[in-house]
């Protein structure tokens, strides 16, 4: 088999791994959740917690991730979670107990943790290691295939079939995923050397970088979760748009699935951290539009640029973070990670008090848009620091 098919093999098997984690086993809970207010009698308050406790488990997934830096490790935690998100899938389907479901919830989190993480960090060791480029757009591209393939699956399943059997009819279909998600990725390589014979040596940015990347990564959390929490409701209180929020929310996930490849795309052309400023600009255009113009067409423009940028920070960020770290990639994965999912904690929870106090969720989206505008000058000075860096660095005796 060709060098060029091998790198095929070993990036299917991510997108199929993440479309299994997350499409699957975490994200298919969203469009069910109707379903099973209906028919299972699941609570709107117990609907809340269990989708708290997936997050819980995501985040205790990624503090693992950060504990470990034995490749051969994480190979065995990357399998054992695919396996956990069958497991968690079938799951959710054999009882109305909340306590079962709470930890299907939370054993769907750190699978998804184990896709997200570990199996991008396996991959991009092995990319590094035969000498492909270090790029992860086209893996990501399988978080809005996932969560796409979820919906239309829930959608066309909805005709036929109750709340338990979709779930059972996701957990064989999340069995057929896990063959090549498995399959194609090959046992890590722990040599210290690449195919080529080039060392394998870790980069470390300095603590003043890391300070700054991580603070700048903790403004997208914010500025991501507080549009993809709230935009349908903002949008449907909009006057004019009552009903548009759920077309707003589809254009958004249409515009992340290719996202990711085209922002590799443009990070070979102007460089990683431009690419993570341009994005960040567009960004806060897009989560700004509906609430500064109005009109159907303003939040629509708004939800291209939200949907085509914000996986592509994502994508941009941890595969810088795997470049510094080639010998381990998902420690330092998991470390942005912590600091991104810390915002989705706390963003949701302030902008419900903000919508308390002045009647609505678009005082939301300023808040979302002003943090990204710090980030933003994070970045900006993040390129200065690189900049420093390197004079330094180039100014040292060989």
């Amino acid at each position: 088999m060709s060098e060029q098919q091998n790198r095929i093999k070993v990036l299917g098997a991510g997108i199929f791994s993440l479309i299994l984690v997350l499409g699957i086993a975490r994200f298919a809970y969203t469009p069910l959740l109707p379903l099973m207010q209906h028919q299972a009698g699941l609570g709107v308050a117990a609907a809340g917690w269990l989708a708290a406790i997936n997050y819980a488990g995501y985040l205790s997934g990624a503090l693992i991730a950060t504990l470990i830096s034995d490749m051969v490790l994480k190979d065995r935690l990357y399998r054992i979670g695919m396996i956990l998100a069958i497991v968690s899938t079938a799951m959710m389907g054999l009882t109305t107990d909340f306590t079962v479901w709470a930890v299907s919830r939370f054993v769907a989190g750190l699978s998804s943790a184990a896709g997200l993480l570990l199996g991008s960090g396996l991959i991009l060791n092995w990319l590094i290691r035969h000498n492909h480029r270090s790029e992860l757009g086209i893996h990501f591209s399988g978080i809005g295939l996932g969560i796409a393939s979820a919906a239309a699956a829930v959608s066309l399943m909805n005709h036929w079939l109750n709340w338990s059997e979709q779930w059972f009819a996701l957990t064989a279909l999340g069995c057929l995923l896990l063959v090549p998600a498995l399959r194609w990725l090959p046992p890590p390589d722990r040599s210290a050397v690449t195919r080529t014979g080039k060392k394998m040596e870790d980069a470390p940015p300095s603590a003043a970088f890391m300070r700054l990347f991580t603070a700048a990564y903790f403004c997208a959390g914010v500025g991501y979760v507080v549009s993809a929490t709230f935009i349908v409701a903002i949008i449907d209180h909009i006057p004019g748009l009552a009903g548009k929020g759920g077309l707003v929310f589809l254009v958004i996930g249409l515009a992340a699935a290719p996202s990711c490849i085209a922002w590799d795309l443009i990070a070979r052309r102007i460089g990683k951290l431009n690419a993570l400023i341009a994005a960040a600009v567009l960004q806060i255009i897009g989560i700004m539009l509906p609430v500064v113009a109005e009109g159907l067409l303003a939040s629509l423009i708004g939800a291209l640029l939200f949907g085509g940028t914000v996986m592509g920070i994502v994508s941009l960020v941890l595969t810088m973070a795997g470049q510094y770290y080639p010998t381990r990639p998902a420690k330092m994965m998991g470390k942005m990670t912590l600091s991104y999912g810390t915002a989705q904690i706390i963003a949701p929870a302030f902008t419900g008090w903000l919508a308390t106090r002045f009647g609505g969720y678009a005082a939301g989206l300023y808040l979302a848009g002003g943090i990204m505008v710090a980030g933003t000058l994070l970045l900006l000075m993040l390129k200065a620091v690189e900049k420093r860096e390197v004079a330094r660095n180039s100014a040292l005796p060989a």
